[in-house]
């Protein structure tokens, strides 16, 4: 594809991960518009036009496309219908709109693991609640609305027939608990070529409430046939796909070496913040390349590392105040990431920390002290 003076990238959602593929965008000096319903949202000060609107809104997705000589997402939950209209008359659409039809529909992406014989939990498809009480053999579970979740929302656990009250109604699917050793996730680029690169599994650590990711290390402490199985299962749900872009798949490590699928983000991933420091090419640079159809750039890690969510403190709301950022710039290979967030509430996302270090047992030693020095609160 060629790219000139005022090519047009346009950007679907106007978060903190528009914000990072910005940034990025600048250095090919790429002509970046982005839409997003928050007039306050982390990309509306940089990019060179924000237009506030609705991505989930079929004209406004139609219209905000019309100029663009390529469109991409920073968020599944869009118009789809509207870049498949776009797609249509031509327009470069990556990923493209049936990718994200079928990632943002959970109820779709599992399906289409099973139809291709992809790792994953064992699960049931249910139209209401009422269906719930058919399947008491997958109890413990998890209930997933197909559509509308999001960083923990729309899940609901259920550890037996007994917790129906708290079901939620609507499509969904009910989906073995897993039992896990850890979660892991794999970022895997292709190109229009079909070139594919991965980035090193990174293992993911869950806040114990709010099902947000509290911080990760990269690589993953896990053995060398495993990292070889979870890059093989990434590449091959990008390859089923058909996907141009670059595909986030989040994946459990079972207590008995299984690993399955969880679920894939068709963007850039909370799982890949570190690879700005951590990594020659960023998953933000991967991202570019792979849809501007350019040679994807190498993914070898520069040295171990690890991110740390920078969440919103418990029982904050209001202007955000950044509580010990001299202390933990003091840190040898601390580097910070705010996203531009004027309001704090508890367990928002406010930016994260990407930490270097030459061993793991330095990289576990500083996270912990940046979570134990740094807050977010108002």
């Amino acid at each position: 594809m060629e790219f000139y003076q005022d090519f047009k990238l346009g950007i679907l959602g106007g978060g903190q991960l528009g914000r990072m593929l910005i940034q990025s965008a600048v250095d090919l000096n790429l002509y970046v518009c982005t839409l997003d319903p928050d007039k306050e949202a982390p990309c509306a000060k940089i990019a060179h036009e924000f237009i506030l609107g609705d991505p989930t809104d079929y004209e406004t997705v139609y219209k905000f496309g019309k100029d663009k000589d390529l469109i991409t997402i920073e968020i599944e939950n869009v118009n789809a219908d509207a870049l498949q209209a776009l797609a249509n008359e031509g327009k470069k659409i990556f990923p493209q709109p049936s990718c994200i039809k079928t990632i943002q529909d959970k109820r779709l992406q599992k399906q289409f693991y099973r139809n291709n014989s992809i790792p994953t939990a064992d699960f049931e498809l249910i139209n209401d609640i009422d269906e719930l009480s058919k399947f008491p053999h997958l109890f413990p579970a998890f209930q997933k609305l197909g559509k509308s979740g999001y960083d923990g929302r729309g899940v609901q656990q259920l550890n037996s027939v007994s917790d129906l009250s708290k079901a939620m109604d609507g499509p969904s699917l009910i989906e073995k608990q897993v039992d896990f050793e850890k979660e892991i996730s794999v970022i895997v680029a292709r190109n229009i070529k079909g070139e594919k690169e991965h980035f090193p599994v990174t293992e993911m650590i869950f806040h114990p409430v709010h099902n947000l990711v509290e911080y990760l290390m990269a690589p993953a402490q896990i053995t060398e046939a495993q990292k070889k199985e979870a890059v093989e299962i990434a590449e091959k749900v990008i390859e089923s796909l058909g996907m141009v872009g670059l595909l986030a798949v989040e994946m459990f490590l079972t207590k008995e070496g299984k690993i399955l699928v969880n679920e894939a983000a068709p963007r850039p991933h909370n799982s890949g913040h570190q690879t700005i420091e951590a990594n020659f090419t960023s998953q933000y640079e991967q991202l570019l390349r792979a849809i501007l159809g350019l040679p994807l750039g190498s993914t070898k890690q520069l040295k171990p590392a690890a991110m740390v969510n920078l969440l919103g403190a418990d029982g904050y709301s209001g202007l955000a105040k950044y509580e010990g950022l001299n202390d933990v710039l003091g840190i040898e290979g601390v580097h910070i990431h705010l996203y531009g967030k004027k309001i704090t509430k508890p367990f928002r996302k406010m930016g994260h920390i990407t930490i270097l270090d030459d061993e793991i047992s330095g990289l576990k030693q500083k996270a912990d002290l940046v979570k134990e020095r740094f807050r977010v609160i108002a």
